[in-house]
């Protein structure tokens, strides 16, 4: 994935409803919503909603279907696991990236 690229779907996930509606249609999987379905789940207005979903469209994170008289629109999974797979190439330079932590310690049990 190109540099440019990932700026592009950084910049339309970076703003809250456009989040909001990508996480809608990640959940609802391949299958995809309905404009009016992702508008009841996130409670966006439609006039803002059409806007949010060009620019998630525009960005390859989100596709737009003619279904009889509704437009689908579905996740992008393989732009989503690009941009993930971009984000996380080389992490750590090989070195597990989580932080060791030391054990848990639990109070010792009273004996009665």
């Amino acid at each position: 994935m190109e540099a440019n690229t990932v700026v592009t779907a950084l910049a339309a996930l970076a703003q809250d409803s456009r989040l909001a509606i990508f996480r809608a249609l990640v959940q609802a999987g391949p299958a995809g919503l309905a404009a009016g379905r992702i508008a009841e789940a996130t409670g966006i207005p439609p006039s803002s909603l059409s806007f949010h979903l060009k620019e998630l469209t525009h960005a390859n994170l989100a596709h737009a279907r003619q279904d009889g008289r509704f437009v689908i629109y579905t996740a992008q999974f393989d732009t989503m696991n690009a941009l993930l797979g971009f984000l996380t190439d080389n992490c750590c330079g090989g070195n597990p990236c989580s932080p060791v932590s030391a054990p848990v310690c639990s109070p010792e049990k009273e004996s009665s």
